[in-house]
């Protein structure tokens, strides 16, 4: 998967995804933003939620289960020091309908332990490069 994100000034970057979704990205206006889109840790809390909320229902579907209505309240903790990565997530998961309590936690564990693609990627090893003005650079980072 790729994707470029491109910075709009100040501290304002946007983003297409491959499927075709603009995302728009900001700071806060104390740190030099204007607010005009998510924070990047609030989009991954988003995402961490997403991928698990896609798992659940496909794995819910499965088992021919169907949620009256389902939303995840979800809370991330950060370190206080730099690089203020998150400590813990909790996603609280609220399902209503004729739902066995058993499969429901199955297809949680299922998402939490095996399908989450984002959630296992928090873990991940990030490389990085770089180039300016089109010339690749020299350092390894």
């Amino acid at each position: 998967m790729e994707l470029t994100v491109k910075w709009n000034e100040k501290m304002a970057f946007s983003g297409t995804t491959p499927s075709g979704h603009e995302i728009k990205m900001d700071a806060a206006p104390e740190v030099g933003g204007e607010n005009t889109g998510a924070r990047p840790t609030e989009l991954l809390l988003n995402a961490v939620a997403g991928c698990t909320g896609i798992d659940i229902i496909s794995i819910l579907h499965k088992m021919r289960l169907e949620p009256a209505s389902f939303h995840m309240d979800v809370k991330g903790e950060r370190a206080d020091d730099h690089p203020k990565k998150f400590t813990t997530i909790n996603i609280h998961y609220a399902l209503e309908g004729d739902l066995p309590e058993d499969k429901v936690v199955r297809a949680i564990q299922l998402s939490k332990d095996k399908y989450c693609s984002v959630s296992h990627s928090l873990s991940a090893e990030i490389s990085a490069s770089y180039s300016i003005n089109g010339v690749m650079g020299q350092q390894t980072i």
